[in-house]
Order: C-alpha cells, then sequence, then structure tokens
C-alpha cells in the first residue's frame, strides 16, 4: 500500500539530530537490522548536515518504500542554495566549500545502495540515498522506476491524499487520490480507494476499477481520483481520471515537451456521472507525472536542465521542493515508462 513521505524542516543543527533519528526508526520499522538502521542514521546526519553547511536550510524527506518488489527505505535531500558547479569534483573526498573535512559526498556514496545527486548553480541541490532490503530487479545499483513524495498538509498528523504503483505483466498501474478537504476524513477516503485498487482483479479496465472506487467511496467524503496504465509492451498509457488529479506525459527529447492527460470534471463516491479512458502514445524513455492539487500545476521540467533523464525521485523531489502548495496534502508520482 501507500507509503507517507515523512518531511524534516533543516534549518539549522539542531534539527540534524531529529532527522538522524527519523532515519533510525524509518529503518528499523521497515525491518533493517541494528547495523544497517544505523547506517541509514548516518547517512541522513550527512544529508542534514551538508543543507545546514552549503545551504543554510531544507528539507530532507523519508519514505519507506514497497512497491514492484523492491522493499527499503529513501532519503532525498532538497535544498533553494547556490547549488554546486562541479557535482564529480564534489564527490572527491577532500573537496570543500565551507571549511569541512570534505567528505560528505562521498561517504554518502560509499553508504548507499544507490546514490545520485542533481544540482545546478544558483538553482538549489537534491540528493537522493537508497538502502534496500529487497533490491529492484537488476540489482541494488539498478534504478527504481517509481518516485514519490506524499507529504500531509502542515498541521495534520495524517494525509489526505493516497498513492500506489504495482506492476501486472508488462504494464505498471498507478493510482493517486485526493480525499476532499484534509485530514482523517480525507485520509479515510483515499486509503478506501487504494484499498479497492490494490484487491482490483486482472483484466478489468480502468473505467470498471473507477466504477468500483466511485461504489466504495460512497461511505466517505468522496475523493478526486486518477488511474494511469503504463503499458510498456504496446506503448501506451491509458488514463481515467475525476476530479483535480493532474497528469503529464513529459518527452526525453531534446527539451522536456510536456503533455496533459485528461481528468473529467466529478467527485468520486458521489456517483459518478461519466468515466472515459483516454488514449496516448508513450514515447521511450517519456515519464508519466501524476499529482495532488497539492502541487501547483504550472510547472516544466525544461527549467531544470539535465533531471529529466535523472532518477524520478529526483524529480519528484525537486517538483515538490518548487511547487507544493504550504495549506494542502501534497502528492507527487513521477514513472519512468520503460522501466527502472
Amino acid at each position: 500500500m501507500t507509503r507517507v513521505s515523512l518531511a524534516i524542516p533543516i534549518e539549522e543543527e539542531s534539527r540534524v539530530g531529529e532527522a538522524r533519528r527519523a532515519a533510525q526508526r524509518l529503518a528499523a520499522a521497515a525491518g533493517f537490522d541494528e547495523n544497517a538502521a544505523g547506517k541509514a542514521a548516518l547517512a541522513a546526519t550527512e544529508m542534514a548536515t551538508n543543507i545546514v553547511k552549503h545551504a543554510g536550510a531544507g528539507e530532507l524527506v523519508l519514505r519507506r518504500i514497497d512497491e514492484l518488489g523492491a522493499r527499503g527505505i529513501e532519503m532525498l535531500a532538497l535544498d533553494r542554495g547556490r547549488g554546486i558547479r562541479n557535482v564529480a569534483e564534489s564527490m572527491r573526498d577532500g573537496h570543500s566549500t565551507a571549511g569541512s573535512p570534505g567528505t560528505g559526498l562521498g561517504a554518502l556514496e560509499r553508504l548507499a545502495d544507490a546514490f545520485e545527486v542533481w544540482s545546478v548553480p544558483d538553482g538549489g541541490t537534491a540528493v537522493l540515498v537508497r538502502l534496500w532490503l529487497a533490491p529492484p530487479r537488476g540489482g541494488a545499483r539498478a534504478g527504481h522506476a517509481v518516485g514519490a513524495v506524499n507529504v500531509p498538509c502542515p498541521g495534520e498528523a495524517v494525509c489526505g491524499d493516497s498513492w500506489i504503483v504495482e506492476q501486472s505483466g508488462d504494464s505498471l498501474f498507478a493510482l493517486v487520490a485526493d480525499g476532499l478537504g484534509h485530514g482523517e476524513r480525507a485520509a479515510e477516503a483515499a486509503d478506501e480507494a487504494a484499498r479497492v485498487f490494490a484487491a482490483r482483479r486482472a483484466g478489468g479496465g480502468l473505467p470498471d476499477l473507477m466504477g468500483r472506487i466511485d461504489d466504495a467511496l460512497r461511505k466517505t467524503r468522496g475523493a478526486a481520483i486518477g488511474l494511469a496504465e503504463i503499458d510498456r509492451a504496446r506503448r501506451l498509457i491509458r488514463y481515467v481520471g475525476v476530479g483535480n488529479i493532474a497528469g503529464s506525459i513529459v518527452t526525453a527529447n531534446a527539451h522536456a515537451r510536456s503533455r496533459s492527460v485528461v481528468s473529467l470534471n466529478g467527485t468520486v463516491g458521489g456517483g459518478v456521472r461519466k468515466v472515459q479512458e483516454f488514449t496516448y502514445p508513450c514515447e521511450n524513455g517519456a515519464l508519466l507525472v501524476l499529482h495532488s492539487d497539492g502541487l501547483r500545476g504550472l510547472w516544466s521540467l525544461d527549467r531544470y536542465p539535465g533531471l529529466l533523464r535523472r532518477d524520478p525521485a529526483l524529480i519528484a523531489g525537486v517538483l515538490y521542493r518548487d511547487y507544493r502548495r504550504s495549506r494542502d496534502d501534497v502528492t507527487v508520482v513521477v514513472l519512468r515508462t520503460d522501466g527502472g
């Protein structure tokens, strides 16, 4: 089922300890032994310390990975600082721009099963660390086809959004649900949609699935729902949306061309009057980005040099960093259509 992200603001050195403890708790809850949980805590410490030293402020976003047969934890360090002018040079032990020993990024790479950095001068930095219990197909260093951030509205204990991604044969299936409002009742609706999605029948189409989710959500306050299938064999994306879940297909050409998918008006759980499936071609290397309205819609990957071809988690993290609304739950899911 969906995994809610834990977002920790890193504004001063006192938050480094909080990040370390949170990472250790998350790793232990995911099933890591004491030594591996300690490694997660050390990685979080390095990431948070780098934010304070080099950017002054930022955020550490943690989530438990449990999709597509892979299990582990993921950590994203996000900041809007001055960026790294030479990422390769910054990885070398002894290199420092802050008067420190200069072992941060190099140490992180050695700690991590998967590690990636995206940064541009004056455009901030995003650092990804993954630690695996069960790596994705292709091994621990292989890419993961999913990146996601799922964060509650400030002041709420639960997230009123939900997401889930599963594989069946050659297809990836995804749901993003945004329960009306926020808080416990919104979470109830979104989680019920994820439950129905996870129990779906093999061979049933997306319109049928939307109808069953609509029936199940009648006992709740309702939700906006986006359902997608990435059919890799036929290079097609099928999409059914009701309400304000936004979706975009971004192609991996010289420029990041984006095409929006269609969601119809309505509320799932209120007796959806019209359900329609739309089909789109899926070019090799394209991304499918789905998000709730907690993310502002006027984003473009064109303004982020080199980000389009990076790990989906870095893309989700940067979009969350720059386009989230401050008073709503936010979910952004990025799927690489040709796999990890």
